[in-house]
């Protein structure tokens, strides 16, 4: 489905993401864990053009890199930003079609639908402006935005950033729905949420991965306990 290969991203001079090679299967969701600075949210954004990148990315047949930033998400790509990044001033339905004024999605309107359908909170208020919303109702905006995209793959950053406990309930329930038939790619610092989520976790460290397995494998592994938990053991 994805396959990352050697890829680099640096920022002027500074190295962030160091020959990053993993792999994300269909119907399967990764959770791509590591401290603050492991270069996981860099990583989304090189896939998705936000930053130059070098190496290969595959999605099936298609070389992500070899395309435009925008044409992207015209091939079943859908982001979730860690910051949402809605247009305030923008409706609701405005947000979520927003990936498929500039991509050629048939299906839009059945697409919405059906978003709709799975995430009845968000329908209630459609016509509502993002700036009018409430943080957690915002993230689920950012969730139904990257599905309208997302037909084959989600690269979700922190959907549970900053949300409460009972947004934070909801949104996993989505997740654990979504991934049924939806590739995924995770990155969150909620160890609970990730583990019970992930089919399989990839590590990274300082830019590199530095291990990718079944979860039980990762909380097992010595190497990532020290690297990344602690010695005293995973979370």
């Amino acid at each position: 489905m994805l396959k990352v290969s050697n890829l680099n991203v640096s920022i002027g001079p500074i190295p962030i993401i160091r020959d990053a090679s993993l792999a994300v299967n269909e119907g399967e969701m990764c959770g791509l864990i590591g401290r603050n600075g492991a270069g996981k949210t860099t990583l989304l954004r090189a896939l998705m053009g936000a930053i130059p990148a070098t190496g290969k990315v595959d999605l099936g047949h298609i070389d992500l890199l070899a395309l435009p930033a925008h044409r992207r998400a015209g091939h079943g790509v859908g982001y979730m930003p860690e910051d949402r990044r809605l247009v305030p001033e923008f409706t609701v339905e405005e947000n979520i079609r927003l990936p498929t004024w500039s991509t050629r999605v048939d299906g839009v309107d059945q697409r919405l639908e059906w978003i709709f359908t799975i995430m009845p909170e968000v329908a209630r208020f459609t016509q509502r402006r993002a700036l009018e919303l409430s943080g957690g109702q915002q993230k689920m905006v950012a969730l139904a935005r990257a599905l309208m995209a997302g037909t084959r793959i989600l690269l979700l950053d922190e959907p549970l950033a900053g949300m409460g406990s009972e947004d934070s309930a909801r949104m996993v329930e989505l997740l654990q729905k979504l991934k049924q038939a939806h590739a995924m790619m995770l990155v969150e610092h909620d160890m609970d949420a990730v583990f019970a989520l992930a089919d399989r976790l990839t590590v990274m460290v300082d830019g590199r991965v530095l291990e990718s397995g079944a979860p039980d494998a990762i909380r097992a592994s010595a190497a990532v306990q020290e690297a990344y938990f602690g010695t005293e053991g995973a979370a």
